[in-house]
C-alpha cells in the first residue's frame, strides 16, 4: 500500500486488554511544602558571570 493508505480491517473498533491494566501515577504523592535556602559569599555579578561562562561552554 502507498503512503497514507490503510487497511480498513485495522480500523475496526478495538477493545483494550484489561488484564494488563496499569495503575495511574499520582504526581502529588511526594509533594513537599518545606523551604529551601542557601548562603553564598559570591556577589550577584560573580554569579551572573559564572552563568555566562557556563552558557558559553554549552554553545561550543
Amino acid at each position: 500500500m502507498g503512503f497514507g493508505s490503510y487497511d480498513e480491517s485495522e480500523q475496526q473498533q478495538q477493545t483494550a486488554d484489561n488484564d494488563d491494566e496499569v495503575e495511574a501515577v499520582n504526581v502529588h504523592e511526594n509533594d513537599h511544602d518545606g523551604q529551601l535556602s542557601f548562603e553564598s559569599n559570591a556577589s550577584t555579578d560573580e554569579l551572573v558571570s559564572q552563568l555566562g561562562a557556563m552558557k558559553d561552554d554549552d554553545e561550543e
